[in-house]
């Protein structure tokens, strides 16, 4: 796989991004952000999960305000979203915003972008900025003739040029659309003429089933051609399962080890076992063991132990009883109710 080593290197709080270093897992709360114990306390879940760097939306003084409280109690980068308000970028970033999102067409003439662009100088806050497809300038969609990947990057290098030229190059550059395949083209023009670090997700990418796979088909695409720097899955539901999706993606694609990977079958006709619900539970068991194995959840004892052989370690269901099986060898046979104890023991007392 092609990496993109060249980009800048962007420090976002505590961490890199950029020239070569690891993608980086990103969310955002759904808290209001005024409220600071529940943002804290979501804030807390997704780093347990796996969130390396958190975006809160700042709609009012208050809930930039509160970002000075929220820093204190969380572990991660924090990524104040503004829309409209240049008054709200000062103070996320007065408050301990580690980078500020913000259009510079939407928050007013130029002596307000510099006021912006001043403080985020001051205070050595990076600036994200970029583009949506669903709000392109007017000229551009009349240029291209309808929104295109190309009037996006176009659009997206003219708000980095603004940036540039008030005298800031610590810059992270954003460009997202709800159609897959435009997605993937802008980011494959853009990774051409962009020497700054990209944010990459699926904008209104829908549901958890609709979100998954547009976000896994879009991001696998782009990230499997070195372009992308962090990520974002935007589903239409809780935070935290953007996090699993996400490390799951960077998984499947080499770019991220560590955890415990879980392959199951499909059911079928010889299923005599809750397929379903043991690899549900086994995923969710696994979830605190830091090993870097393949486990596997087969449905019979007919194929099972051959369709494991892949695995490390793997279960297989039968009529009231159940296999361990250890790289395709069956190692035990034990009461259905004793498979999910029997498994993790031996993943806690782990040994090749």
């Amino acid at each position: 796989m092609f990496q993109r080593t060249d980009t800048k290197v962007i420090q976002i709080g505590n961490r890199k991004i950029g020239g070569g270093h690891p993608v980086a897992i990103q969310s955002m709360t759904n808290t209001k952000t005024e409220e600071v114990q529940a943002t804290v306390a979501q804030i807390l879940e997704l780093e347990a999960a796996g969130c390396e760097i958190i975006r809160c939306a700042v709609p009012t003084m208050e809930a930039a305000k509160a970002l000075k409280e929220i820093k204190k109690q969380i572990h991660i980068p924090l990524v104040a979203d503004i829309h409209f308000d240049y008054r709200l970028a000062i103070a996320a970033i007065e408050n301990g915003a580690d980078k500020i999102r913000i259009n510079p067409g939407n928050i007013g003439d130029i002596s307000r972008v510099r006021a912006v662009v001043e403080k985020a100088k001051e205070y050595g806050v990076p600036i994200r900025v970029g583009v949506n497809s669903g709000s392109l300038e007017k000229e551009l969609v009349e240029k291209y003739g309808g929104v295109t990947a190309e009037g996006i990057v176009e659009s997206a290098l003219d708000k980095v040029c603004i940036i540039e030229e008030l005298g800031y190059d610590q810059i992270v550059v954003s460009i997202k659309s709800s159609d897959v395949l435009m997605c993937v083209r802008a980011h494959e023009l853009i990774a051409k003429k962009c020497p700054y670090p990209l944010h990459v997700g699926i904008t209104e990418s829908g549901t958890i089933l609709s979100g998954n796979i547009k976000s896994s088909i879009g991001l696998g695409i782009i990230l499997h051609q070195g372009i992308g720097d962090t990520i974002r899955v935007s589903l239409t539901g809780a935070p935290i399962e953007e996090i699993k999706s996400a490390k799951l993606i960077l998984k499947t694609l080499g770019l991220r080890k560590g955890g415990i990977e879980v392959v199951s079958c499909p059911t079928c006709g010889r299923t005599k076992i809750d397929l379903i619900g043991l690899a549900n539970k086994v995923e969710a068991m696994v979830a605190d063991i830091s090993l870097d194995i393949k486990v596997a959840v087969m449905g019979c004892v007919v194929n099972g132990p051959g369709e494991a052989k892949e695995a490390d370690i793997g279960i297989a269901g039968g009529i009231g009883e159940g296999l361990l099986i250890k790289k395709g060898e069956i190692i035990k046979k034990v009461k259905e109710e004793e498979l999910l104890p029997c498994l993790r023991e031996e993943l806690l007392n782990w040994k090749e």
